[in-house]
């Protein structure tokens, strides 16, 4: 039997435009204690001349599908960093502080200060070198994915190995087994499956659904994968030696210009000097400094509203006499150069993180920690150049004070 056609109508008018669907809202929750007992005031640690809470920060406010950063403290002095570097403070509670508390809680209390959030990101600023891609990959995972919980992950072909105690008639002893592979079949690497190594450093879970889990794994986990050279957990002062070592290769360094700096101060010896020194008969001593040093500084000094010191541990006429010649203000015989380049700060009314400092050895080090721009000349000490924000392709005494001014002023000091 034939059916019956359908008949046609006019259209009553034009179609109504599609409601456009509203983005994610994508908290990235930076849990950050004061309480560290493996590194006392880890969170503020320097690598790469940035503290670690503030590389977490950026990270964050560098991924595309972030929408608010939060970092969620006891401390401060981390609240304090976290505002500097552009998150977000959420104050977290004592009951939730201590060091029982639980990653979780701390995601938890932050997402009550957010409603309206899609998808809630747990990422650990003990891992300095998580890039905002990779805060991306886990956050588009449960966004528009559809998982609904996501982590970094690194591949790994390693053989993986257990230890565990055996109780018999005999004492008891251990037992040794493999986790992923049977001790007793070695297959190649190409023959087994790929097993992947959990990084720590992001999470991302569907809102509500992590609400009702109470955990960061619940339903379909997908697994974003980075590369394991990048993988490094900061659990230990040995953890965070490694960390300032890799940070010169790892990290992808951006130099200063003139807008992010009001101040700049520069260490002499090793520095404006080639670190050698010349002693004659009497005991006089006699450094060699470079004329491009000096066109560099009076470049800076002659710049409107940038302040200009010399900061060094040496009593020394050599220091004076250069400091006069440029024109520059000098303290000297200073043993703790980290208070006195406090104390100038507060008088100067300077922000110690619009502070340029430049240095090339350890004595440099607390200076590197107070100020915002830590910078390491080319021969510098490997601990100075592993804290350093940039480190300049001129050694020190060589033309490098030359290269900073060049940073910051541009065309202008080659004119």
């Amino acid at each position: 039997m034939p059916t019956e056609a359908t008949e046609a109508t006019e259209p009553a008018g034009p179609t109504a435009p599609a409601t456009q669907a509203r983005a994610p809202r994508v908290l990235a929750v930076i849990p950050a204690r004061g309480g560290s007992k493996g590194v006392p005031a880890k969170n503020l640690e320097a690598v790469g001349g940035v503290p670690l809470v503030a590389r977490a920060v950026r990270a964050c406010l560098g991924a595309r599908h972030v929408t608010d950063v939060a970092v969620s403290t006891d401390d401060e002095r981390i609240a304090t960093a976290a505002r500097e570097a552009g998150a977000d403070v959420v104050l977290r509670p004592a009951e939730i502080a201590g060091d029982t508390a639980t990653s979780e809680a701390a995601v938890l209390h932050a997402l009550d200060t957010y409603p309206g959030t899609d998808v809630v990101l747990l990422v650990q600023c003990t891992s300095p070198f998580l890039t905002s891609e990779e805060i991306d990959g886990v956050a588009a995972a449960v966004a528009g994915g559809g998982a609904d919980t996501a982590l970094t992950v690194a591949p790994t072909h390693g053989f993986i190995w257990r230890e565990e105690q055996r109780a018999d008639a005999d004492g008891g002893g251990t037992d040794t087994a493999g986790v992923n592979h049977d001790k007793a079949f070695r297959p190649r690497r190409q023959d087994r499956p790929q097993d992947y190594l959990e990084t720590g450093a992001a999470y991302a879970m569907n809102a509500g659904g992590f609400r009702a889990a109470r955990h960061r794994f619940f339903g379909e986990t997908a697994l974003v994968r980075t590369d394991p050279a990048r993988v490094l957990e900061i659990d230990d002062p040995h953890d965070l030696a490694r960390a300032r070592a890799l940070a010169p290769l790892l990290d992808v360094r951006t130099l200063p210009g003139r807008d992010d700096v009001d101040a700049v101060v520069l260490d002499f010896d090793g520095t404006q000097t080639d670190d050698r020194v010349l002693i004659d008969s009497d005991g006089h001593e006699i450094v060699a400094v470079h004329r491009g040093d000096g066109l560099g500084i009076a470049a800076l000094r002659d710049t409107t509203d940038l302040k200009l010191l010399i900061l060094s541990t040496e009593q020394n006429p050599v220091v004076a006499a250069r400091a006069r010649k440029l024109r520059v203000p000098v303290l000297h015989g200073i043993d703790r150069k980290d208070l006195a380049l406090k104390q100038w700060c507060e008088e100067q009314g300077v922000a110690p993180e619009r502070v340029l400092y430049v240095g090339n050895d350890v004595n440099d080090l607390p200076c590197f920690g107070l100020v915002g721009w830590p910078v390491a000349v080319a021969q510098a000490h490997d601990a100075v150049r592993g804290a350093a924000r940039a480190v300049t392709t001129t050694p020190g005494g060589e033309g490098a004070i030359r290269e900073i001014a060049a940073w910051l002023l541009g065309p202008t000091l080659n004119k």
